[in-house]
């Protein structure tokens, strides 16, 4: 059993986590390991701000802009996928410092008309490679707080609010691998667990074998920039292979790279396994957006709730 005694602490340790390894991130972005690891011989262990986006201490980054989108989104009897895309078009016209290239692209699809479901098909189609970064996984965290108790809506809802922008099947099962995780930890599922969660029902191969391979990885194997299994599988090494939800966020971000996008998903599934109470208050006082984070957290307790309820009478 994990460290939390209560469901609400982990809903809220799971977005207030996600939060503060954006934060803590973000100072660093783009810098490699070897940069971070001088300047920071014991980790970036403090809100300190600065980096390329000149980020205030505690300021979150596109991350966290775009968990609360989906939060907001996700705070609804139904998940409407149109109200996914005015709460993700708002934050765009709303010229946010940072935004990454294959989000920017299909939301200015969706603000030109395109349906939500062709405008990331059609970048996909135009990405050499295909459209497989991890900027669905970063946000995706809502998701599973409201479907919780809904394992084939819980599915479907990945996949839809992950393809808006993010069509590639690397990057959409790799949301639904996330989000199975995560509801693993509120459930107060073991770390053994976790991989067995993860690649349930994972219709990509690649996804499955990136998460399989993690417990044989050491920290040098890992990958960090904004490839979506290097981030998936490296947040995941960090929660398995480091003690307390501050060394693993710490980990996660000291990895280099895309460090607000490591360290976000990091801090989502520590914050799920081990509650708000297990990270730093002295990151909890700085990170913006606390007080909206931790009033959704519990609005999507209660709605998960209120659906399993509704199922159980009918």
């Amino acid at each position: 059993m994990m460290a939390s005694d209560s469901l609400i602490d982990r809903y809220v340790g799971c977005l207030l986590g996600l939060a503060c390894g954006d934060a803590l991130g973000g100072a660093v972005e783009f810098e490699s390991r070897e940069m971070i690891g001088a300047r920071y011989p014991a980790g970036v262990r403090d809100m300190v701000g600065g980096g390329p986006w000149d980020l205030r201490p505690g300021e979150t980054t596109d991350d966290t802009a775009m968990a609360l989108a989906l939060a907001r989104a996700c705070d609804a009897e139904h998940l409407d996928m149109t109200a996914v895309t005015e709460h993700f078009l708002r934050w765009y016209r709303s010229d946010p410092k940072d935004i990454g290239t294959t989000t920017r692209a299909a939301l200015a699809l969706l603000a030109n008309g395109v349906p939500w479901d062709e405008a990331g098909e059609r970048v996909n189609r135009q990405t050499p490679g295909g459209a497989a970064g991890n900027g669905a996984v970063m946000r995706c965290a809502p998701v599973a707080l409201r479907f919780r108790m809904e394992p084939d809506r819980l599915r479907r809802a990945s996949l839809d609010t992950a393809r808006i922008t993010h069509a590639d099947t690397r990057a959409a099962w790799g949301t639904v691998a996330l989000n199975q995780v995560i509801v693993h930890l509120l459930n107060e599922g073991t770390l053994d667990g976790v991989v067995e969660a993860a690649t349930a029902g994972i219709e990509e191969s690649l996804v499955v074998a990136a998460v399989t391979s993690v417990p044989t990885l050491t920290e040098d194997d890992l990958a960090s920039g904004g490839y979506v299994l290097a981030t998936l599988t490296a947040a995941l090494w960090c929660l398995l292979n480091q003690p307390n939800a501050e060394e693993a966020i710490v980990t996660a971000v000291g990895l280099g790279r895309d460090t607000d996008t490591t360290g976000a998903v990091t801090g989502a599934l520590v914050g799920a396994a081990y509650g708000v109470r297990a990270l730093p208050e002295r990151w909890l006082a700085l990170v913006e957006h606390r007080a909206e984070l931790t009033d959704l957290a519990g609005r999507l307790l209660r709605r998960g709730s209120q659906t399993t309820s509704n199922t159980e009478s009918a």
